[in-house]
């Protein structure tokens, strides 16, 4: 059994590690609202902007276009996976690595493109190629470093390297919820957009037509789309370490309690120890004066 010195050290390395789980608590609640605040600064732009997209849809005027639903079913496919730069998280991580091997992992012709180094350690230490990994951080997702990423893909789909751009992240549904999204950008379909109200363009001419109008328009809403999925991956992100650091601050507490409630037990034994040999000691003394007693 160890020694109440022993569960006294104990306590206290348990007391250093709830001060750290606690401050990496606030630290996360802090930067979630933050990128909150962030993301309904710009949501009403992108909300616009697709609304755009499904009047044109509604006129009836956008003919067959490249951004549009078409067979290329002989490419290999796109996939952006948005993971974080590091774990403590909970299952934050491997649910959208679970997500990403399954998509990929039937063609391997797939093109791998990634943000997150734990997304990047993962398939390295795999031998899964990377086609382009972005090397800045997760942690600080920007309308800047999305737009930097859709150029990247769009260059390889409309040169045909792939067929089709799929995005995989994490969206925040509350903050009890947080699901893997596993969604295809382009080539979309109209449905894409009926969750927006459809702007009016009855009275409206396009020149030189409508789908020129739709190649400056879609840009920026795969622009808008990646950004709030970098957005909301890294919201679930900090919610996720929120919940985690949580429970480690009450497996602590709870670890604390039985260690105090032990030290109590141990500190005890050895009082009643300390007594009982007082005790015994005082015993053999008044035998050893009552045998001098008689003897004498």
């Amino acid at each position: 059994m160890a020694n109440t010195k022993e569960i006294k050290n104990r306590m206290k390395s348990v007391q250093d590690t709830q001060k750290i789980t606690n401050a990496m608590y606030l630290i996360a609640s802090t930067k979630l609202r933050k990128a909150k605040a962030e993301l309904d600064k710009t949501r009403p732009y992108f909300y616009e902007l697709r609304a755009e997209v499904r009047g044109m849809f509604g006129k009836g005027s956008v003919t067959s276009h490249y951004f549009t639903e078409k067979d290329l079913t002989d490419k290999p496919i796109g996939v952006l996976v948005v993971t974080a730069d590091k774990g403590l998280a909970g299952a934050y991580n491997s649910n959208i690595l679970k997500e990403a091997v399954k998509l990929i992992g039937d063609n391997p012709n797939n093109k791998l493109y990634v943000v997150g180094e734990v997304g990047r350690q993962y398939f390295m230490q795999r031998g899964i190629a990377i086609e382009k990994s972005f090397l800045y951080t997760a942690q600080n997702p920007t309308l800047q470093r999305a737009r930097d990423i859709v150029k990247v893909l769009l260059m390889k789909y409309l040169s045909g390297e792939i067929g089709e751009i799929h995005i995989i992240y994490t969206d925040m549904v509350n903050s009890l919820i947080s699901e893997p999204i596993v969604k295809r950008l382009v080539p979309f379909k109209k449905s894409d957009f009926d969750d927006v109200d459809a702007a009016d363009y009855e009275n409206l001419e396009f020149l030189p037509d409508m789908n020129s109008v739709l190649d400056t328009i879609m840009p920026s809403c795969l622009t808008g789309y990646v950004y709030s999925a970098l957005v909301n991956s890294f919201c679930a992100e900090q919610n996720a370490r929120m919940s985690a650091m949580n429970a480690a601050n009450d497996n602590a507490q709870k670890l604390l309690d039985e260690l105090s409630v032990e030290y109590n037990r141990v500190r005890q034994a050895a009082i009643t120890q300390e007594i009982t040999e007082v005790s015994a000691g005082a015993k053999a003394q008044k035998r050893k004066r009552m045998k001098e007693a008689a003897n004498s």
